[in-house]
Formats: C-alpha cells, sequence, structure tokens
C-alpha cells in the first residue's frame, strides 16, 4: 500500500484534505504527521496551510522541518495547497516581509485594496469563493475540464516570472499564478480538497503521479 504524508504544523485544515485524500484514493495510506522520518518514508507528500506565513514559517522551524519539505522537494511527487504553496516560494509580502522556502522562483503578493474590475466595481479581499482555472498541460488536470471551478480563499498571489512553472491561472480581475510546478512539485493556490468533483480528481491524479511531467 502506497502512502501519503500530511504535514501537520498546526496550520490547516488537516481533517478536510486528509479525508478528501482517502476518499480520492480509498487505497493509499494517509498519515497526518510532523514526524520528519515519516514524511521521509512517504510515497508522496501534501504541504497543506492556511493563516498567516509568518506563523507559518515560525511553525516550519520550530518543528525541525524546512530542511525535511526541501528534501522532499528533490526526492518524490510534493503538493502544495493554499498557503503551503506559497511557502514554497522565495518570500512574502504578507507580515511586512516574510522568507519562505525558496523551493520555487516567485515572490508572495498582496493584491491591491481597494481591487476594481473592469468596470471599476470593488472586488473584495480576500478573494473568496468559486473561480475558473485555465490550464496549462500537466499530468494532474487529466480527466479535469480546462476551466472548470475551484474553490479559492487568499488574500495574496504568487507573481512568477519564469512562466515554464506556471500550470494554471486564473483571473481578480487581472490573470495570476494559481498553479505552478517544478519537476516533482506540484502547488495550487485553491483548496482541491473544497473543490467538489474537481479537486477529488486532481487528488486523485496526484495520488497516482510519480512526478514525471508526461
Amino acid at each position: 500500500m502506497s502512502t501519503v504524508a500530511v504535514i501537520d504544523y498546526g496550520m490547516g485544515n488537516l481533517h478536510s484534505i486528509s479525508k478528501a485524500l482517502q476518499h480520492a484514493a480509498p487505497d493509499v495510506e494517509v498519515v497526518v504527521t510532523s514526524d520528519a522520518e515519516t514524511i521521509l518514508n512517504a510515497d508522496r507528500v501534501v504541504f497543506p496551510g492556511v493563516g498567516a506565513m509568518r506563523d507559518c514559517m515560525k511553525a516550519l522551524h520550530d518543528l525541525n522541518l524546512v530542511d525535511v519539505i526541501k528534501q522532499v522537494a528533490e526526492t518524490k511527487p510534493l503538493l502544495g495547497i493554499c498557503l503551503g504553496m506559497q511557502a514554497l516560494l522565495i518570500d512574502s509580502q504578507e507580515n511586512g516581509h516574510t522568507d519562505c522556502l525558496g523551493i520555487l522562483d516567485g515572490h508572495v503578493l498582496k493584491f491591491a485594496d481597494p481591487l476594481h474590475d473592469e468596470n471599476g466595481d470593488i472586488l473584495k479581499v480576500p478573494h473568496m469563493g468559486w473561480n475558473q482555472v485555465k490550464q496549462h498541460a500537466h499530468p494532474l488536470w487529466r480527466d479535469i475540464p480546462d476551466e472548470s471551478r475551484f474553490y479559492f480563499v487568499h488574500s495574496y498571489y504568487a507573481a512568477v516570472q519564469n512562466e515554464s512553472l506556471i500550470v494554471g491561472t486564473s483571473d481578480y480581475p487581472n490573470a495570476f499564478a494559481c498553479a505552478l510546478m517544478k519537476n516533482n512539485v506540484f502547488a495550487v493556490q485553491f483548496h482541491p480538497e473544497k473543490s467538489q468533483t474537481v479537486g477529488l480528481q486532481l487528488l486523485a491524479n496526484f495520488l497516482n503521479w510519480n512526478g514525471d511531467k508526461k
């Protein structure tokens, strides 16, 4: 039986993501853990998160998980979700400035406030609710129609110059990167565990992914 470790550093709806993973692939063992050895021995790893980046990075340092996540990113399939995606970037504007893990080349920026759509109407920040995702080719989109809607909750977004890292975009109101990849790392701004059928399909695809681009 293959295993997937969900990293528990005290920030994230761990029950929802673990339940969704189990539903997506009942034959996979889901382990919620902060233990380095368990994480490193798992076949795949999920890095979830909600909350503030400063608290996230402090928790990772306190639990000695920074180097563990960097090692996972070099060796096995890793899925970052929401704050977990943002933490994979170089740094974040949140809390003034917070250094992140630096696994993906990009920066976390705050949506403008106030934010206006093309008609001049104010858009709420945080960006919350269902939004379409435009796909770039990647195996984790298998059996998911392009421009399917996923569930978002965030006030910050990934700014990435290297377009080869971007495998999904959404608009609020301008296009922003909401899915990133590098080798065996795949990361999303939205919450697949809250995105019903398409979210479960993405999780199932991850649990069958060996890290290849095809």
